[in-house]
């Protein structure tokens, strides 16, 4: 019976040991201060926070180290952290995320040897940087290495407390170079690397415009990364200058449309767009506007066969020059608007899969023909304006938007035909309406005299008038020489 307890107790004591050893050998022991360790939150304590640091002692932390920017400690069991090891004597790890308090010369310079960060106060600015105080040891901080940017004003810094990372150590500690830079270009990178595993092509993000170029913008998505947005990219308008759309500084949201992989010692090239984080308006044009709708639009450009206009933002309409007005020939755009005017527009025509939508300035107005035959009748007496001659008649100026033609032909008895030969664009002239095509927007004239003429044949004959005869035979002369090209 002795020697079975005596046996069983030795079983429970190697099982005991097998197990010891079987979790020793999952513990890396060969832990040092100035070592940068990666462990899971275990337990959070009042004032200190347990982590799990790959051994079989847990590392201890202060939890006022955890505290965020904004003074709260949100962290929980099983988050990871990275922290320093800054002590261990065989029974107790302690963890920091930098060497901080009062320390001798031995945790120093195995901070710099193993790169381990340490927490100094900025104490007063000197000749080409600050005095730093570390572990009251004085330490040298260059201009350039304080900041990742420029540093402008000094002053700022004097007082406030900073993570360093120690970049020479020299005479003993007498000479203690430091660089806060390097901490934040780290970090930064850290920063970088972690949003960069998050975005993707098609993602919407938020960032700041930190440069205006003729090509683009540049907007600053993360300290030290920054994509860029085409001219093409910033509206769904067109755009000639960037800074029609933003300035610099300006909050504005993008969306990731191409990402090329970051090259050595290089940020990645991110392609981003201001107007795809809003909907396309060609998709609902059909939709928004429709055919023979009378709206306002803004003047975007001239060019020689018409004018661009704006009807909403992303949506340009041609006005082709003959749409311009139906009150004067155009000759060019200019003559009627210029950019940046707002005017009254029709909408003709809409052509959603083309993207064109065509529109029409005079309909607008009012199409003068419609009721032409209200206000003039065939064979009134009007007075009109020259507009032009040419070989084959004389286009008159009724009223805005009615112009008809004066044909030669019905001049030629005239004896109003050399006066009217003589007659310059501009100047008045009487005519007889002969004919008037609505449809066709087309209207023919005649001389005012060939109407009296008439009226003076016809009273002749009726009187019985020797002259009738006469008279007769010296028109047909007149209407043969005329006829005769050789006599013209």
């Amino acid at each position: 019976m002795t020697n079975e307890n005596s046996n069983q107790g030795n079983d429970e004591e190697q099982s005991f040991a097998d197990l010891l050893d079987s979790y020793s050998d999952g513990m890396n022991e060969d832990i040092r201060v100035g070592d940068q360790i990666k462990g899971e939150i275990i337990s959070v304590g009042k004032d200190t926070v347990y982590v799990d640091t790959g051994t079989k002692i847990d590392g201890v932390i202060e939890k006022n180290e955890l505290i965020d920017k904004n003074g709260e400690f949100s962290l929980k069991t099983g988050d990871i952290l990275e922290l320093y090891v800054v002590s261990f004597d065989g029974n107790e790890i302690r963890l920091s995320k930098a060497l901080t308090g009062v320390g001798n010369l031995r945790l120093l310079e195995e901070a710099f040897q193993s790169s381990v960060p340490v927490e100094g106060k900025v104490k007063n600015t000197v000749k080409g940087g600050f005095q730093v105080e570390i572990s009251q040891r004085r330490a040298f901080c260059p201009i350039s290495q304080m900041d990742l940017r420029y540093v402008e004003n000094p002053d700022d810094y004097v007082g406030s407390n900073y993570t360093f990372m120690i970049t020479r150590y020299e005479e003993n500690g007498r000479n203690i170079v430091v660089s806060r830079r390097e901490i934040l270009e780290k970090e930064q990178r850290e920063s970088q690397k972690r949003f960069l595993s998050e975005i993707q092509v098609g993602s919407n993000l938020h960032g700041r415009v930190t440069k205006l170029m003729p090509y683009g913008i540049f907007v600053e998505l993360l300290p030290g990364l920054d994509g860029m947005v085409h001219i093409s990219e910033l509206s769904w308008s067109r755009v000639e200058k960037p800074d029609e759309v933003v300035t610099v500084n300006d909050p504005v949201e993008v969306k990731v449309i191409e990402m090329e992989p970051a090259r050595e010692n290089a940020s990645p090239k991110i392609s981003l767009s201001l107007k795809q984080v809003t909907e396309d308006p060609w998709d609902r044009v059909s939709e928004t506007f429709q055919e023979g709708e009378k709206i306002q639009g803004k003047v975007k450009r001239c060019a020689g066969f018409g004018a661009f206009v704006e009807i909403t933002p992303g949506i340009e309409g041609l006005v082709h020059i003959s749409e311009m007005s139906y009150a004067k020939r155009i000759m060019k755009p200019e003559d009627v608007v210029e950019v940046g005017e707002t005017v009254t527009v029709m909408i003709k025509e809409i052509d959603a899969d083309k993207r064109r939508i065509s529109l029409s300035m005079k309909d607008a107005d009012g199409n003068p023909w419609e009721d032409i035959e209200e206000k003039i009748k065939i064979g009134d007496a009007v007075e009109g304006t020259l507009e032009k001659s040419e070989r084959f008649g004389y286009f008159v100026n009724l009223q805005p938007g009615i112009t008809g033609l004066l044909p030669n032909s019905k001049i030629k008895g005239s004896q109003e035909r050399a006066s009217i030969e003589k007659l310059k664009p501009g100047d008045p002239i009487k005519v007889i309406v002969e004919e008037i095509n609505v449809p066709e927007h087309k209207m023919t004239l005649g001389t005012s005299s060939l109407k009296e003429e008439g009226d003076w044949k016809k009273f002749s004959k009726t009187q019985g008038s020797p002259f009738g005869s006469l008279g007769d035979k010296l028109q047909q002369a007149l209407n043969s020489k005329d006829d005769n090209p050789e006599n013209s």
